[in-house]
């Protein structure tokens, strides 16, 4: 027998699952869109400065916390997953503006904080608003559970 997952074990026929957390979906979004961005940042990091000592160690760094950011979509729904969040946001801001302050044909400093920033506040929406909308969710699937087991229940009358 194949390996199975919890929730496959415990399945039952008709049985419903509970929706899915939106707030994890847009948090996950963010963090992909930016690992995408630290790789990307790292090779015009290195492209920039690939005759200096350190433009493999700025790519290297790069692509580490891009690796960073995909991980941490697996723990998103653990209890330190969104406090973890918020530490890479500020990992990000500081990697741009530590290479900023390295390289010679860096952006300058202040511009460097601007994708870091633009970057942390889309974070801040996606966890604020889809804890919002997970709320919603989950009262319209108790009302719709509610209305399921009323028809249920004028369909059999005991």
């Amino acid at each position: 027998m194949a390996w199975q997952t919890r929730s496959q074990r415990e399945w039952e026929p008709g049985q419903v699952r509970p929706p899915r957390s939106v707030k994890a979906l847009f948090a996950s979004t963010v963090l992909c869109l930016e690992a995408a961005l630290m790789f990307f940042f790292g090779l015009a990091a290195w492209g920039l400065n690939q005759n200096e000592w350190y433009a493999w160690w700025i790519f290297t760094a790069a692509c580490v916390v891009a690796l960073l950011c995909v991980a941490l979509c697996a723990v998103l729904h653990r209890p330190f997953g969104y406090p973890a969040g918020w530490v890479m946001q500020g990992l990000i801001i500081a990697t741009f503006v530590s290479v900023a302050l390295i390289t010679a044909e860096g952006l300058i400093v202040p511009l460097a904080l601007l994708p870091g920033l633009g970057f942390a506040a889309c974070w801040w929406y996606a966890v604020s608003r889809g804890a919002q909308v997970d709320v919603e969710k989950m009262e319209r699937y108790r009302v719709e559970e509610e209305l399921a087991a009323e028809a249920g229940r004028e369909e059999n009358p005991s």
